[in-house]
């Protein structure tokens, strides 16, 4: 158990040797809630880096020109 500081805008740090416990590498998202007295954060892993997990080391079948990139963007949908 270590000590932490909550900082004016309610945030704290969540110390290193904890993350390393977790397996904590990147940024992510967790749930907050209140169980007895204590605050509990439980990390989980956002949709988003799940999806992008999914795609990495992929390489796009045809490559597309940067400078050209609203061409290839659905506007429909908006």
């Amino acid at each position: 158990m270590q000590t932490v500081s909550i900082t004016p805008k309610w945030q704290i740090h969540i110390p290193v040797s904890v993350r390393e416990q977790l397996g904590l590498k990147k940024p992510t998202q967790a749930k907050v809630y209140v169980e007895d007295d204590f605050i509990i954060i439980k990390p989980e892993q956002s949709k988003i880096f799940q999806i992008g997990a999914k795609y990495k080391g992929k390489k796009s079948l045809k490559p597309i020109d940067i400078t050209h990139i609203r061409d290839y963007i659905d506007y429909s949908e908006i």
